[in-house]
């Protein structure tokens, strides 16, 4: 029976994380044909699917290598894996044909289409609620084979025609550093800092903001949660921009003492102030002509926000305790984890510095609207930190990316890189197990603390304990237990009767 598809049917909510996973999973493999294995085996682990089956076409691969249709995975019947299948013949052959979903009994088969045309497909025997999973992995397998198809060409581009090739017909493996960037659709719809993980739709905004302004002169003022990640935009700003071979200076203003932040931002001449025994240049001298990078302006003193709206509009200033006046050529990024539109209106931040600094806002959104981001982090951060810990991360369990996707992040992506880290440090098997992960983001199900009964039930044990409480303080005197319970004489008999208790061994 032949059903046309749309291009993807959103699937459930609660399988986003599986999705994840697959996607990830897809990533790891240089020939998708070798992915196709794990990848069914995921879907029936965590979905409750079964008999899962896969082909894949021959000339839709890049290159030279096997033409015609072929079984890529079985989970059904392993044996037949790479045998050859007939176009239009069986369900597998029936979807590739058609272009379309096609049902037969339980079965469901949806096709991987690549330019207007499908070059494979995924089944499995699912009811009907599973189709939109099936067609939402088919839709991930195209978006692979669709990245393989673009790396072969770039690399084919600079190779000899007689270099040998791996990973598949016609695909040499990419390098790690392909694997990882090539995946984000924000490097192809436009410019994304390569020193940033995420490719939301929020992060997506971002980096056209980002774009936008870092090539100009503008001052940015950059909002946003603390750990969210400022100082990491303000440095691609930085090396987006004209001044990138230039200094980039970063001054935390909460860092610092009141009587210190004055002296660290345009310095003092020698015997100033008590113990400057020499001349010190300020952060905006060190920075000359590149970027200076306040961040949390809001700590600023009025007495300083004064001097530092001077800088900005006239672009001069002096050292502490001198009379020489200097120029700045530096551009200034600021940063700030609070609303600085509420200080102004309390009167703890000054309105002309604000509106100084607010040339071009941009906001870092928080790690709770950016889900979507969250597995790419944890892959990163899992990297990064079994580097610098010696080991060799390979993997993230499905429990562990559930309780990371379900956790709602305070702390954004802080957070996120201090518990990977955490759980590299507990990793003995080259795996991050839910059980690595800090207390805080464990769940009823992953730590087997769950109800353990009823609700009906918990709520008469709580009743039979209050009965209890209240004769032992009422000496089985029951109808001062009721007072007590603030019940009827009548309904605390009842109550007796019914967990059968009796009052009498409460007397004294």
């Amino acid at each position: 029976m032949r059903h046309d598809s749309p291009s993807l049917i959103s699937p459930d909510p609660a399988q986003l994380p599986l999705l994840f996973e697959a996607a990830r999973l897809l990533g790891r493999y240089a020939d998708l044909a070798e992915a196709f294995e794990p990848l069914l085996g995921l879907v029936e682990e965590r979905a409750g699917l079964s008999g899962g089956e896969a082909a894949l076409s021959g000339l839709a691969l890049p290159g030279p290598g096997a033409e015609g249709l072929f079984l890529a995975a079985s989970t059904r019947e392993p044996g037949r894996v790479g045998s050859p299948l007939r176009l239009g013949e069986g369900l597998l052959g029936r979807a590739i044909a058609s272009a379309s979903v096609e049902l037969e009994g339980k079965a469901v088969a949806a096709p991987i289409l690549v330019a207007g045309g499908a070059v494979g497909a995924l089944s499995f025997e699912a009811a009907e609620g599973g189709r939109p999973l099936v067609e939402a992995v088919a839709a991930l397998a195209a978006e692979a084979l669709l990245l393989r198809r673009r790396l072969a060409r770039g690399e084919a581009a600079g190779g000899g025609e007689g270099e040998p090739q791996r990973g598949g017909p016609g695909l040499r493996e990419p390098a790690p550093e392909a694997r990882r960037e090539a995946p984000a659709p924000a490097a192809e719809e436009g410019w994304a800092p390569g020193s940033i993980v995420g490719t939301s739709a929020a992060m997506r905004e971002l980096y056209a903001l980002m774009d936008r302004v870092a090539a100009t002169e503008t001052t940015v003022l950059i909002a946003g949660e603390s750990g969210t990640g400022k100082e990491l935009v303000a440095r691609a700003l930085h090396e987006r921009s004209s001044r990138a071979k230039r200094p980039f200076v970063a001054v935390n203003c909460a860092a610092m003492p009141e009587s210190l932040i004055e002296s660290e931002l345009f310095g003092h001449e020698r015997g100033a102030f008590t113990g400057a025994q020499e001349l010190r240049r300020g952060r905006f001298e060190l920075a000359d002509s590149g970027s200076l990078f306040l961040d949390e302006i809001g700590e600023l003193s009025p007495a300083v926000q004064a001097k530092l709206l001077r800088v900005l509009q006239e672009g001069e200033y002096q050292r502490v305790g001198g009379s020489q006046t200097l120029r700045s050529g530096a551009r200034v990024i600021a940063a700030t984890n609070r609303d600085l539109e509420a200080e102004v209106a309390a009167g703890r931040f000054r309105a002309d510095l604000y509106w100084r600094l607010a040339v071009f806002p941009l906001r870092v959104p928080p790690l709770r609207e950016r889900r979507s981001d969250i597995v790419l982090l944890a892959d990163h951060f899992a990297e990064k930190q079994g580097r610098r810990a010696g080991k060799s991360i390979l993997r993230i369990s499905s429990p562990a990316i559930d309780l990371l996707c379900m956790y709602h992040w305070p702390g954004n992506v802080r957070e996120l890189e201090n518990c990977i880290e955490r759980a590299v440090v507990l990793s003995t098997d080259s795996v991050i197990h839910a059980y690595h992960l800090p207390p805080s983001l464990q769940s009823a199900d992953s730590t087997g603390t769950g109800p353990a009964s009823t609700l009906d039930a918990a709520l008469a044990r709580l009743e039979r304990e209050l009965l209890v409480e209240a004769l032992k303080q009422s000496r089985g005197n029951a109808a001062a237990a009721a007072r007590r319970l603030g019940i009827s004489e009548r309904r605390m008999g009842l109550a007796l009767h019914r967990f059968a208790i009796d009052w009498r061994r409460f007397r004294t």
